[in-house]
């Protein structure tokens, strides 16, 4: 998608990307921190990704959708980072407008993917503890194919309306951004246009795409807290919170730091802040979920150990 030059300006056809950090000295350094921490991120959500294939153990409803996240968050990290460095690497801070929609377009439709999918955990968790016998049966194949689907549909179209809002935008003066990748709160700072409908567009699709998981996630650990408070052993209390005490983490981390980033658009000037919030979505967030999951995992553990050496652990 090219833009539609105006008659009263020119449009621009790249942005420029400040980065992380502004000095040259800096950048080898930056470079060398972030391909370890993408390197990290690819490897401990692929190794738990072949952890929950190859151990039996492993195939329940629940891990299915954490394999799912593992590669929604390889994804969301190499959507960013890779082209990062390769900037880093030839010193080259431009982007055509193509790349950077582009770049928009994947990012939200992986962090989506990611939103709809902790949403479906929260459900899986409801239904183990609150209604353990229809269990099976609530949470079969199919119902966990249709859930991974209905997830890639709907930020799938979150996505692509707010690609399109964006592309109708004209962008004729100034064309740095100061972040290190492509993101709507940068992008409106920059047109020439108003961007009123698409702050407005912004504010009511988040409020459904978001908002309503939120609300769902919730509501299932309202249910999922009661239930575990009428346990009499103090055993059994522990382990059902244990099984819901990553994944609180992992949601408390990812909204937190998104509703951070997206609800400060009435700000006159976007600062460095929103450059450590945007490392904490595409970085931080997807290196710690894996360590989250298999910290307090024994099963999870067993299975990375299997993985990585071949045999199982000794007993």
């Amino acid at each position: 998608m090219q833009p539609k030059p105006r008659a009263n300006g020119t449009s621009v056809t790249e942005f420029i990307l400040l980065g992380l950090v502004e000095t040259p000295e800096l950048w080898p350094v930056v470079f060398i921190l972030f391909l370890l921490a993408y390197m990290t991120t690819v490897w401990g959500n692929l190794s738990i990704l072949a952890a929950v294939l190859v151990e039996p153990k492993l195939h329940t409803p629940m891990y299915f959708f954490l394999g799912n996240l593992s590669v929604m968050d390889v994804g969301c990290i190499s959507v960013t980072i890779p082209s990062m460095l390769v900037r880093l690497l030839v010193h080259k801070r431009s982007i055509p407008y193509g790349d950077c929609l582009t770049q928009l377009f994947f990012f939200h439709l992986l962090v989506g993917v990611d939103c709809f999918l902790l949403t479906a955990m929260a459900y899986d968790r409801f239904l183990a503890i609150c209604r353990p016998l229809t269990y099976s049966t609530r949470m079969n194949h199919t119902v966990q194919r249709i859930l991974v689907a209905s997830s890639w549909a709907c930020a799938f179209s979150n996505a692509l309306t707010h690609t399109v809002a964006i592309s109708t935008l004209h962008f004729c003066g100034p064309n740095v951004i100061n972040h290190f990748y492509c993101d709507l709160p940068q992008l409106f700072q920059l047109s020439c246009s108003s961007t009123q409908l698409n702050e407005l567009l912004l504010f009511g699709v988040g409020f459904i795409m978001a908002g309503s998981p939120m609300v769902l996630i919730f509501t299932s650990y309202m249910h999922v807290a009661a239930a575990v408070l009428r346990i009499r052993s103090a055993e059994g209390r522990k382990k059902a919170f244990s099984t819901c005490s990553s994944h609180l983490t992992v949601v408390a981390i990812f909204y937190g730091t998104g509703i951070f980033n997206y609800m400060r658009l009435g700000s006159t000037k976007l600062s460095d802040k929103d450059k450590a919030i945007g490392i904490f979505n595409t970085v931080i967030n997807p290196m710690l979920n894996p360590l989250i999951y298999s910290l307090r995992n024994p099963d999870v553990q067993a299975a990375l150990w299997r993985v990585l050496t071949g045999r199982r652990p000794a007993s």
